[in-house]
């Protein structure tokens, strides 16, 4: 069954995208085997699809009727300024446009979703929100590292690592006293800052850790180590952004895996 049919099985009881409504997307980890059927029917019937520069060019060819709005946010890269961002989404919705905006991942997750939210709500906007896939799930799965595992891993820790470098950034001292799984996204810029931190505060330079590139894409790539040599490691064989790094016991179950995990 191809998805156009498979879609149309399911549209007739969706909530209708109205023009001069705005829907907040998430576009899952990367490649568009990933989107929820929800955001693919949406993108087919956007006029206006204002999107980040995470969302893989796949995802957008999904909406070839619509005017595509890049937005950039991406680390260390020319971005539009999150004001003006909201302000594009306002007026095209108020020029009758359906209005799409699609972020990698999910839009509530480190995708500045509430603001723009809010941000429509107090302009009258009728607006959605569209989950997808978190990176972080999706990227763990499919590198065969469980976010939670019984046993040894009763929590799991989101954190975004892009301000390490700042004297307000996050109590990394009590996210290390936790001893759970930490999942930290934006942070291979300040890899360094953030291991010596979480060392700092008494985790052991022995805690297993990975760095997952470009999760989910033909360019993915995986890294294991451990907390000792993570960032020594991911410099020397070439890891950037966009990238997830995972810090804790759980990181060894894909050593545990391997060999015995499906195609």
């Amino acid at each position: 069954m191809t998805l156009t049919r498979t879609l149309s099985r399911f549209e007739a009881g969706w909530p209708d995208f109205r023009p001069g409504h705005v829907w907040l997307a998430g576009a899952g980890p990367g490649d568009p085997r990933h989107l929820t059927l929800e955001v693919a029917s949406a993108l087919s019937r956007a006029d206006a699809v204002v999107y980040d520069a995470l969302v893989n060019e796949a995802v957008l060819s999904l909406a070839p009727q619509a005017d595509l709005l890049y937005a950039g946010k991406r680390g260390g890269r020319p971005s539009a300024v999150q004001e003006d961002i909201c302000k594009t989404l306002i007026d095209l919705a108020r020029d009758n446009g359906r209005v799409l905006r699609l972020k990698g991942g999910d839009p509530f997750l480190f995708g500045r979703g509430g603001e723009e939210a809010l941000a429509l709500r107090a302009a009258n906007i009728p607006f959605r929100v569209l989950p997808g896939l978190t990176s972080a799930f999706a990227a763990l799965a499919t590198a065969h590292i469980p976010a939670t595992m019984r046993g040894m891993s009763r929590a799991v820790t989101f954190a975004t690592g892009h301000a390490a470098d700042e004297p307000d950034d996050l109590d990394w001292a009590a996210l290390a006293r936790t001893g759970e799984p930490i999942i930290v996204y934006m942070g291979m810029k300040n890899l360094d800052r953030i291991v010596a931190k979480l060392k700092a505060a008494g985790l052991s330079g022995a805690t297993p850790a990975a760095v997952i590139m470009a999760a989910t894409t033909p360019g993915e790539r995986i890294l294991t180590a451990t907390l000792d040599t993570l960032a020594e490691e991911a410099k020397a064989q070439g890891f950037a952004a966009p990238a997830l790094i995972v810090i804790g016991e759980i990181v060894a179950v894909r050593a545990m895996l391997a060999g015995e995990t499906a195609a």
